[in-house]
């Protein structure tokens, strides 16, 4: 279990810091919920203490693990499929997994994809989701503002 202070990652919204821990009835039935703050979308986010391992949630990673993902933005694209549709569930399943590289792999290669012949609607929103959850955990694990990290991102692409 968590506790107040600890900065967590949700894959499919970011990493923050949990703020409050509280029980709420939804549906009936009473729970306990972290509620975090991402600071990217600067907005809060109720996550069932109850299955939160199965939904991915975990400790923020070390400051190493950040700079490698850093370095990956900046390697060689990998090979993905020129059919958008099955790459886009396939990087879909790779943001669930929370794993930074994968994630910093998604933003290098839909990035430059978009920079050579443009993204659908569907790609350029996950580019944004992905960029912003990876943007999160460089601000909380190198302690950035949301500019440091952004611009960390750009200049290692």
């Amino acid at each position: 279990m968590y506790k107040l202070g600890d900065k967590i990652l949700y894959p499919m919204h970011g990493a923050g810091v949990i703020k409050q821990i509280s029980k709420r009835e939804i549906l009936g039935e009473i729970k306990e919920y972290y509620i975090f703050t991402v600071p990217c979308g600067e907005m809060d986010v109720m996550i069932p203490v109850e299955g939160c391992d199965s939904i991915g949630v975990r400790p923020v990673v070390t400051p190493e693990e950040v700079y490698r993902a850093i370095e990956i933005l900046g390697e060689e694209s990998t090979e993905m499929t020129g059919n958008w549709n099955k790459r886009y569930r396939e990087n879909s399943e790779k943001i669930k997994s929370g794993n930074i590289e994968c994630v910093a792999e998604i933003v290098r290669n839909l990035t430059r994809i978009d920079r050579e012949s443009k993204l659908s609607a569907g790609e350029k929103k996950m580019l944004s989701n992905a960029r912003k959850i990876l943007q999160s955990e460089i601000m909380l694990v190198l302690d950035m503002t949301r500019e440091e990290a952004l611009e960390a991102i750009e200049r290692a692409i």
